[in-house]
């Protein structure tokens, strides 16, 4: 037990594990799993819900918890030795989760359990719906060699997902340009400083500029030296193409997921790989969702013509860039608003420092949800990670509070760590055979610019809003209260609806009675004036034509790639068709922007990108009830927080996402709720 990954049952140690814990903790608990697969199945265990899951269960969580732990710390901490030892382990795990979910003799003892469903309660009877519907999808009816080739599909998807990952980490870890000052004019000051300590932390001249997001996106949103936009941009769309280094290209490895995906499809009997992947989703069909799209993209167009034609106007009128290029659309796009609006994201985001930010988010999960966040501690990954504890008043005789959950909370970007924001958990809510009540632990990750030297960081009002997003999906996870920890949380939300509570979130970036407590200016400790505040609402819906078009782009992409067959061999030509059909603004021929789409080809994302458009009409709506009983004090009426966290929080996965949004609403969602939220309706 001096293995850390083998010591799980409670928080990971964090700090202990190192690359040489996972071969022998990973193969001891595989191990472990398989034998308690054999015991499941066997005749000493009866076909009854509790008795299988406290044998099972038990040791798949386990194995969980420890993988988790090595994913979490290649996303976030990655080195060449820990990289090596996730790959290796990788296959052996992949290998036994997709033979266990195709075990005909666990199957069978699920379908003897499923004859006395009637008697189970409703989150127990849903755990065993989507078990039972899982196991098909698995290919747990599949015979002999397709049941054999399936489980090596699975195999071989895991590894390419991971490559993917790996390829779009080291090219972007691996491209720096070294700007001289006169090159970063308009490039506001804290990037610049940023810049220059990173080259000076290399003993090289100069500012060393990333294509990290935070060290990228100042000098083309602000940065008036067009030739290094140009450079910067390109070195970004054409990361881990064949227009870069031979070993980052993944051009081979999209083909062959893909050619893997419909092949996966068609031993299930579906006509695509889309068809698979929106069994357990809301959706109901390919042609559904794209109907969706379409319709979205329509009504957006209009809007996205106008955003275009003002946009080419004034650059052509006051920046002298008469044939505007990809390269120009954040710079002059960001003049323009500074005209428009007379105020910048650099000026805003003097005012939201993080400390005061995250104070403010705190005090809207406790007015909403009747809870408390608490400073805790737990071992860490890396020295700014921090953890907290959520609490509620337990009733308890002695006064004192009820767990409810903790959090990690990662939030700055740095090298080794995957780029983007995201939520993960380290384990569910969960009632375990042992007697006693798990409870559930996330982690928050975010990648916004680390704070300079004796100061706090400072966040864009977009970095606010991720904020808000990711902790959106930690409530969902956290606040739950089921016990069946195949429903609880996150777990067994439809992929199309697990969006809702996260974008639900960033609405309260909007208000004012909230972005009040949100900032204290970096220098003065002064609030947001209300009169800036005004011209940013003002702004909000700046371009939401052009935005959504883009999201619609991505998004039909990401279905028509799933749900036509041989469309591995055509992906650039499907690009450039769905471009056609409803993109107003073409990007250059060399743009490789699907060679670094890690959401569909390394982030389970796959004919799922529009999961975040569905999830925007479902999060606006939601968002109605909200302002419709805003008194006084705004939005934070507690008596509709208690609703939202009743109906859709606490219910987790224990019943379909549409019969949670009804309970919340009172009717099924409109997609005019959100063209309204977005100045197009």
């Amino acid at each position: 037990m001096t293995n850390p990954l083998l010591r799980i049952d409670s928080l990971p140690a964090f700090d202990e594990i190192r690359p040489e814990h996972v071969a022998p903790a990973i193969d001891a608990l595989l191990q472990a799993s398989d034998e308690a697969l054999e015991r499941a199945v066997g005749p000493d265990v009866p076909s009854d819900y509790d008795a299988v899951s406290a044998v099972l269960d038990t040791a798949s969580e386990r194995l969980h918890r420890a993988w988790g732990a090595v994913g979490h710390l290649n996303a976030v901490a990655d080195t060449p030795e820990l990289r090596a030892a996730y790959t290796a382990a990788l296959p052996k795990v992949s290998e036994q989760s997709s033979r266990h979910a195709a075990d005909e003799r666990l199957y069978a003892k699920y379908k003897a359990i499923a004859q006395h469903a009637a008697s189970l309660s409703q989150p127990r009877a849903k755990a065993l719906s989507n078990a039972m519907r899982d196991f098909v999808l698995a290919g747990a009816e599949l015979q002999g060699e397709a049941k054999q080739r399936f489980q090596r599909l699975q195999e071989l998807q895991a590894d390419l997902s991971q490559k993917f990952s790996e390829h779009v980490l080291d090219a972007t870890d691996g491209y720096a340009y070294y700007a001289s000052e006169d090159e970063l004019q308009g490039v506001p000051d804290d990037a610049r400083q940023a810049a220059l300590a990173a080259a000076q932390a290399e003993g090289k001249p100069g500012h060393k500029i990333t294509l990290h997001f935070p060290s990228y996106f100042p000098v083309m949103q602000y940065g008036s030296n067009r030739a290094l936009r140009e450079r910067l941009y390109t070195a970004n769309v054409t990361r881990a193409s064949e227009l870069g280094p031979a070993e980052q290209d993944n051009t081979e490895v999209m083909r062959e997921l893909l050619r893997l995906r419909q092949e996966e499809a068609a031993l299930l009997g579906y006509q695509s790989y889309a068809d698979v992947s929106l069994v357990p989703k809301m959706a109901t069909s390919p042609k559904q969702v794209l109907d969706f799209l379409r319709d979205l993209a329509r009504r957006a167009r209009p809007y996205a013509e106008k955003d275009l034609a003002e946009l080419r106007g004034f650059a052509r009128d006051q920046l002298g860039l008469p044939d505007l290029q990809a390269w120009d659309v954040p710079y002059a796009s960001e003049k323009l608003k500074e005209a428009r609006y007379a105020f910048s994201d650099q000026e805003v985001k003097q005012y939201f420092t993080e400390p005061k930010v995250l104070e403010g988010l705190f005090h809207i999960i406790e007015t909403l949800f009747e809870v408390s966040i608490r400073p805790d501690s737990a071992p860490v990954w890396h020295p700014s990670v921090r953890f907290f504890r959520i609490e509620r008043a337990s009733g308890a005789t002695d006064g004192s509070p009820e767990l409810v959950g903790q959090f990690y909370l990662d939030p700055y970007a740095r090298p080794g760590k995957r780029p983007g924001a995201w939520m993960d958990d380290v384990c569910g809510r969960w009632a375990r055979p042992e007697g006693w009540l798990q409870k559930p632990v996330a982690q928050l990750v975010c990648n916004f610019t680390p704070p300079a030297p004796g100061r706090p960081a400072v966040l864009s009002h977009d970095d606010v809003t991720t904020l808000f997003h990711e902790f959106g999906h930690g409530l969902h996870h956290l606040l739950t209260r089921v016990d069946d920890i195949g429903v609880s949380g996150i777990s067994g939300v439809e992929w199309d609806a697990v969006e809702l509570p996260s974008q639900f979130m960033e609405n309260f970036c909007w208000e004012w009675e909230v972005v009040k407590r949100l900032t204290a200016h970096v220098d003065t400790g002064e609030p947001l004036p209300r009169e800036l505040f005004d011209r940013m609402l003002a702004a909000k819906n700046f371009q939401s034509g052009l935005q959504t078009l883009r999201q619609v782009e991505f998004s039909l992409f990401d279905m028509r790639l799933h749900a036509e067959p041989g469309s591995e061999d055509r992906i650039e030509t499907l690009t450039n068709e769905v471009r056609n059909e409803v993109s107003v603004f073409k990007p250059p021929a060399f743009n490789r922007f699907a060679h670094s789409f890690s959401h569909i080809f390394a982030g389970g994302y796959s004919a799922g990108y529009y999961s975040y458009k569905w999830a925007e009409v479902l999060s606006a709506d939601a968002w109605g009830a909200f302002e419709e009983t805003a008194g006084e004090s705004g939005v934070l009426n507690a008596q509709t927080g208690r609703r939202y966290l009743q109906t859709v929080l606490e219910v987790g996965g224990s019943r379909p996402a549409m019969d949670s949004f009804k309970a919340f609403r009172g009717r099924e969602p409109t997609i005019d709720a959100l063209l309204r939220h977005q100045g197009m309706g």
